[in-house]
């Protein structure tokens, strides 16, 4: 799918969904997201998932619609190398195309604060790269065999 393509099919922001820092009371609603998201292989196990919620200095931020997690998005700085990692981006399969992830993204790298932003998705995950792409990322990096299954990891990094 080509940028373009990814542009044409973006539904008209709904605002009917906010986005607001996450905490440890979200863990419930995050273990489902992840498992709407993610394959059995690539889940968070409960101590990554706890931690994302609970470590200082991360920026962890849900998207609602309602009292509902829809979306979820964190990072953390590496202040010694310059650069903010994005770790995870989820969206409920039902709210994709709406512009959440991108609002997601927007906000975590603002909240980063860091001149450089990278993040790391399965090769597969063209839905993901494209998302990327749009957004200014480029790629700098293949890491062979990093996921489950052997499959590539594609490093991409925004400069901002």
């Amino acid at each position: 799918m080509a940028t373009a393509n990814y542009e044409q099919t973006l539904q008209p922001i709904n605002h009917n969904w906010t986005i607001q820092t996450a905490n440890w009371r979200d863990f419930s609603q995050l273990h489902r997201l992840e498992r709407a998201c993610f394959s059995a292989a690539d889940l968070w196990p409960f101590w990554d998932l706890l931690g994302v919620l609970t470590m200082p200095d991360l920026v962890r931020l849900k998207a609602v619609v309602g009292t509902t997690m829809v979306g979820f998005i964190s990072g953390e700085r590496k202040i010694s190398s310059g650069r903010g990692w994005v770790t995870t981006l989820s969206v409920l399969p039902g709210y994709r195309r709406r512009g959440i992830a991108q609002a997601l993204l927007n906000r975590c790298e603002d909240e980063l604060g860091m001149p450089v932003v990278r993040l790391s998705v399965r090769a597969s995950n063209q839905a993901a790269v494209q998302l990327y792409l749009h957004a200014g990322y480029h790629q700098v990096e293949r890491w062979k065999k990093y996921y489950v299954g052997g499959e590539d990891g594609l490093v991409f990094e925004k400069r901002r």
